[in-house]
């Protein structure tokens, strides 16, 4: 995103807006009298919360023709903007936390998801990118149908195409099926790599509501010290049911 100058009038009324903070108040250098607001584009992650609020009245925000890699920041954080790989859009999955109508797990393994990066934070893909590989050295195998496995240089090995290191995104989701002998591994390599990124993540465990399906892996996410939170979404299977 970026605001015009010549017609911006310092209102400020935009910069509560920014989910990252990335916009700012400064001094008009030519009018020290006047405030002016302008974008961080480093840390802009072109959401366009800004510009679909509506707040300017002289509408000097406006969004320019967005190039790779920076077209990358867009489609992960305007929920507007489909994935042209996947044809969805926002974040850009059919999460696995609906996996009642989606079928990409089975009974007997557990589906994960880490949520990299939130509205007030953000995250860099070089975070993600860690995240990543710690999780491919434990042998997993990141979701096909997930945008974020477009990214990657090498999928075998969680390794992003290298110009998009530094972008930054609101959030974006790695998303991958654990088998029961790879559990106790995966939450200790997300719990080591914890000290390792810049930014927060979140991490999902989706699993039947079964008490033999669901047990066995909270009870190691808590022997591991992981907090386990009441407010999980419960899907009522009232979709295209593909778990028969």
């Amino acid at each position: 995103m970026r605001i015009d100058i010549e017609k911006c009038v310092g209102c400020g009324r935009c910069v509560s807006y920014c989910p990252v903070g990335a916009i700012q108040l400064f001094q008009d250098k030519h009018n020290p009298k006047k405030k002016r607001s302008r974008i961080d584009e480093d840390e802009c992650v072109e959401c366009g919360v800004c510009l679909r609020a509506q707040v300017c009245k002289p509408q000097a925000i406006y969004l320019p023709e967005l190039n790779w890699p920076r077209v990358v920041r867009r489609a992960f954080s305007d929920p507007m903007v489909e994935h042209k790989e996947t044809g969805v859009p926002g974040r850009g999955t059919e999460e696995m936390k609906t996996n009642e109508v989606t079928g990409r797990f089975r009974k007997g393994s557990w589906g994960m998801a880490v949520e990299v990066g939130r509205p007030g934070v953000g995250g860099r893909l070089k975070d993600l990118e860690t995240i990543a590989m710690a999780l491919a050295e434990k042998g997993i195998v990141f979701e096909p149908r997930n945008p974020v496995t477009f990214l990657f240089e090498d999928v075998k090995t969680g390794r992003l195409k290298p110009e998009l290191k530094n972008e930054k995104v609101l959030s974006a989701i790695i998303e991958f099926e654990v088998k029961p002998d790879q559990l106790k591994g995966v939450f200790q390599s997300l719990k080591d790599v914890s000290g390792k990124v810049e930014t927060v993540f979140s991490v999902d465990l989706i699993s039947f509501p079964e008490e033999r399906e669901k047990g066995p892996a909270l009870e190691v996410a808590k022997q591991l010290g992981f907090p386990i939170y009441p407010n999980g979404k419960v899907n009522m299977g009232l979709g295209r049911v593909l778990n028969k």
